[in-house]
């Protein structure tokens, strides 16, 4: 088959058009299983004739959909586009929407007392749900509806950013080949690991390197190219210049490597920035708004209070199990920096045996023999950072942001790592992007990846991405995913 035919027979489709696409799916799904439990109760008209009466039960049941369905990332399309992450994600978030809908008539005394059968009105439209996502899973993954990209750039961030799309965003595009003109990469091919298995190894994934500059144009036409990745670290001139204004002028995707690599992977990739470090700074920063950081202080207030109390309630039993569990006081501070290089104490229960650090500071490792049986369950939990909400309430800390390091690690790490200081920008918070994304960091190259989902939250700070955090971090905590 030509390649032109190949092109004919493309749809392209991009990521807003699937998510709009996942949007018409649920919404058939979650109304029709709705719907279809009603018709199927023994008193069908008289639920019928109600919900003509009450449409706001559709309002709700959709509206509670889409929130939880928001926090759980249901909506993201990389996950969305992997059986077991959009299964699974669908399930648990149907399960969850179906229960508490089902179970809020017995509440308000205008609605039925009951919509039984209980069990239909609940798994249907989960069923639905995950049969929608296997509609799209079966269809909208297949190659013909994925993007073709071009990447300009097959040196460090070129190969970088082809992994990505491998790894995050392998059912979203096809990446054709590079455009690059050095003449000794003329011809060559660009492999990388795919992270898939096959007799033992390996599997490779390939690219070939399909021109210069001068040939951009021709390579798209070629190959029904509808997305160009700009990954070079210099400025863009001469013919790349033209060739880039005429993608545009034809209604092509043209996206800098950083701002994809930042979509794609939640982070921003500071090794790859070079001389355009702009790119991964907000052109409007909430951080500089007085309205967000009074709102910012009301929402720790809130959030802070609350832990407290809950706090005060389980105190004596943790206090308990923790004396009972090894000698050693109940609290253990440490000096941490926080915004503007504030050095102050953060407050935790103690999880480790005394004297854990004798000479130096020392990273927290996974399994880390200093941790004792109480300090396990209270670090899996999360519960050991209760105490921080002290330290929020002081307004030391926020509820979500960078987690806060230690001045000595700091010192040390701003001279290895570029950028590191911009975590010192916002307040340290005890729950965090890097943290749900990447967890504890224990060494230099996880503090690295820490760093790059810590500046993404600092460009995206809001109060949507701190709810799921927050989300994100409870789930952590119930499911034992703790340190």
């Amino acid at each position: 088959m030509s390649d032109k035919k190949n092109q004919d027979h493309n749809i392209s489709i991009s990521s807003q058009e699937r998510r709009w696409l996942l949007y018409l799916l649920d919404i058939l799904a979650i109304n029709g299983g709705f719907l279809i439990s009603l018709i199927l109760r023994e008193d069908y008209q008289l639920s019928l004739s109600l919900l003509a009466q009450n449409p706001d039960w559709i309002i709700f049941l959709n509206g509670l959909w889409f929130f939880i369905g928001y926090f759980s990332d249901v909506y993201d399309i990389k996950r969305a586009g992997q059986f077991r992450t959009a299964l699974l994600s669908t399930f648990s978030t149907g399960l969850l929407v179906t229960l508490v809908f089902n179970f809020i008539p017995y509440i308000p005394p205008r609605l039925p007392p009951s919509r039984q059968p209980l069990i239909i009105a609940i798994f249907l439209p989960v069923m639905l749900l995950v049969l929608g996502r296997i509609i799209y899973l079966t269809i909208f993954t297949q190659a013909r509806f994925r993007r073709k990209m071009i990447i300009i750039g097959a040196g460090w961030a070129g190969n970088t950013i082809f992994q990505v799309i491998v790894d995050y965003a392998k059912t979203l595009y096809d990446v054709v080949g590079f455009i690059d003109d050095d003449p000794e990469l003329s011809g060559s091919k660009v492999q990388i690991e795919s992270g898939v298995i096959e007799n033992g190894s390996p599997q490779v994934v390939s690219a070939n390197v399909l021109g210069t500059s001068k040939e951009l144009m021709d390579v798209i036409d070629k190959y029904g190219v509808s997305t160009v990745v700009i990954a070079i670290t210099r400025g863009v001139r001469g013919e790349l210049y033209q060739a880039l204004t005429d993608c545009l002028q034809r209604e092509l995707e043209v996206i800098p490597m950083p701002l994809l690599y930042e979509n794609l992977t939640g982070k921003v990739p500071v090794e790859h920035i070079g001389d355009h470090w702009s790119v991964s700074m907000p052109l409007e920063q909430p951080g500089t708004q007085f309205a967000w950081h009074a709102f910012k202080r009301i929402f720790d207030l809130f959030w802070s209070s609350i832990g407290l109390i809950i706090l005060a309630v389980f105190f004596p039993l943790i206090a308990l199990a923790i004396k009972l569990d090894s000698k050693g006081p109940l609290f253990y501070t440490q000096k941490r920096m926080g915004r503007h290089e504030k050095v102050f104490r953060v407050y935790k229960f103690r999880s480790m045996v005394i004297n854990a650090e004798t000479d130096s500071a020392v990273w927290a490792q996974k399994d880390d023999p200093r941790v004792t049986r109480v300090g396990k369950i209270l670090r899996k939990t999360h519960i050991d950072e209760f105490p921080q909400f002290w330290n929020i309430f002081k307004g030391e800390m926020s509820v979500v942001g960078p987690r806060p390091e230690r001045p000595e690690f700091i010192k040390e790490l701003t001279e290895d790592i570029p950028f590191y200081r911009v975590r010192l920008a916002v307040k340290p918070g005890m729950a965090g992007w890097g943290l749900i994304n990447q967890g504890y960091g224990s060494s230099k190259k996880d503090t690295l990846d820490k760093l790059q989902y810590d500046l993404y939250y600092i460009k995206h700070q809001s109060f949507w991405l701190d709810m799921q955090i927050l989300w994100r971090t409870v789930l952590d905590a119930v499911s034992l995913r703790g340190r």
